[in-house]
């Protein structure tokens, strides 16, 4: 199955041909995990648990089990994500104050390894 390309936070993408950029297979399970990550309980209408939410650590003192717990939560409720074996999740800190998440995962339909990596600035 397809879906339009869009990357969380970006602008929708153009295709070849000048349609709409479409994606499917392991990279559409990247873009629907991040977006699932990033955006807030309670922002989705039609599912108001939907999201990790975590932009909401931007301003908080840093704390990486707290971050990787709300991470790990997250991972098993998207399709994309194979069950085994278990997402391996990554938070590390730079001198500036931001916080990287670094996240590995088997994709559910392939069985590949896909990995995602962003930081949340908290403050720089």
């Amino acid at each position: 199955m397809s879906d339009v390309r869009h990357q969380f936070g970006g602008d929708l993408s153009v295709g070849p041909t000048g349609d709409l950029a479409v994606v499917d297979g392991a990279e559409l399970g990247r873009q629907r995990v991040l977006r699932r990550l990033l955006t807030n309980p309670g922002d989705y209408l039609w599912a108001l648990d939907y999201g990790a939410g975590l932009g909401q650590f931007v301003g908080q003192p840093a704390d990486a089990l707290r971050i990787e717990a709300r991470v790990r939560g997250q991972m098993f409720r998207e399709q994309a994500v194979a069950r085994q074996p278990e997402p391996v999740v990554d938070v590390a800190f730079d001198a500036t104050g931001t916080v990287y998440v670094h996240v590995r995962y088997a994709d559910a339909q392939a069985g590949s390894t896909q990995s995602i990596s962003f930081p949340i600035n908290n403050g720089g």
